[in-house]
């Protein structure tokens, strides 16, 4: 459970603390650095976390699939989402890309801890 809330917090403080407006732009266009850079930030914190509780390689490969899924759920709710927060479809899709998120981690966790 330790690992899983401390994923939990690295989430928020990455994703609403830490991301500045050109990362949220950029995660819509592929490859762009900045959407690049948001998702390496996720990584990196990971790794931090994870190389408490389990071995270097093994926390090295989680944070990288951290990395590739954030990236691709985020770079999915920019071009596939709605815009705009007046329209309940905003709120629905950013709750099942904050669903998404939190599946990785359960993912995550459960293979840290096996």
């Amino acid at each position: 459970m330790l690992v899983l809330l401390l994923l939990q917090i690295k989430h928020w403080y990455v994703d609403f603390v830490m991301q500045t407006p050109e990362m949220v732009a950029g995660k819509g266009i592929y490859a762009n650095p900045k959407g690049v850079l948001h998702s390496a930030q996720h990584a990196i914190a990971t790794l931090v976390i994870l190389a408490f509780f389990t071995s270097l390689p093994l926390a090295a490969a989680l944070a990288l699939f951290d990395f590739v899924t954030h990236y691709h759920i985020d770079w999915a709710k920019m071009n596939y989402g709605c815009r705009d927060i007046q329209n309940p479809k905003f709120w629905n899709h950013l709750g099942l890309d904050q669903m998404a998120h939190q599946i990785v981690y359960l993912l995550i966790t459960s293979v840290a801890l096996l």
